[in-house]
């Protein structure tokens, strides 16, 4: 699992980021509406509206938008309906790439995606293409300051499949049936998170240096500036000197 705190770390400085901007609500007020659609409006029942909600209250959105983002995937507002799924390819130095989309217009989001893997050398492929290549697991991130033995020993007896430290964060990784409850678990004992998501993991990664670390970073820029852009997973490994170049 080499390499995936790594990405994970990136991911987080990158979100401080996008939270500045405000680019975040647009993509969770997208989730909110989608879950409350699919499993409806009650937290207790669903998990995946849950987690949605303490995105966006970690996001410090507003108590207003998630209750009408809810409201409207209940039908209680109108509302837009939106598509969602995956597209898949490969980036600079055939690095296998996954973007989960929600769009109101599939037209229009293929034409961005498929804009932005051409603009940097990467190409779009058919589905099945690299999905196989990740597995859908939960991820727990716990930054420098929290304390290794004590999330491994609390982690793996909460029912977590791996704990392992690198770059100064701790990553927990679970099946997303366990997701939750070892989430649960580790917050009562108080240990808070960094983060805490539903992601892909690959399973095997791809070294990059130079300038195709840089035309992928760019790709993946352009592609979760995309407000019908939910996440990018990528199997891309880098050398700590790389990632305190590109992220500065």
């Amino acid at each position: 699992m080499a390499g995936h705190s790594k990405w994970a770390n990136i991911k987080h400085r990158k979100g401080a980021q996008d939270a500045k901007r405000g680019k975040i609500f647009t993509k969770l007020i997208k989730e909110i509406t989608v879950a409350a659609k699919i499993g409806g409006g009650d937290l207790e029942a669903n998990a995946r509206l849950r987690l949605a909600v303490d995105k966006g209250k970690q996001a410090n959105m507003p108590k207003d938008n998630i209750e009408r983002a809810i409201k409207k995937g209940t039908g209680d507002l109108d509302g837009v309906t939106y598509e969602e799924g995956i597209f898949e390819g490969y980036g600079p130095g055939g690095v296998a790439v996954i973007v989960e989309f929600l769009t109101d217009n599939r037209t229009r989001t293929v034409a961005d995606v498929r804009h932005a893997f051409n603009k940097f050398g990467g190409s779009l492929g058919v589905s099945g293409s690299v999905a196989f290549m990740f597995d859908r697991k939960g991820q727990i991130i716990f930054g420098e300051e929290s304390d290794f033995e004590t999330i491994f020993e609390a982690a793996l007896e909460a029912g977590a499949e791996d704990v392992k430290e690198e770059d100064e964060i701790i990553e927990v990784v679970t099946s997303p049936t366990d997701f939750e409850s070892v989430r649960n678990t580790l917050a009562d004992q108080g240990l808070p998170c960094r983060s805490a998501e539903i992601t892909m993991i690959p399973q095997n990664m791809n070294p990059l240096a130079g300038k195709q670390v840089e035309s992928l970073m760019k790709m993946i820029d352009i592609l979760e500036d995309n407000d019908d852009v939910q996440a990018v997973h990528a199997n891309f490994d880098i050398s700590d000197e790389e990632m305190e170049r590109i992220m500065g």
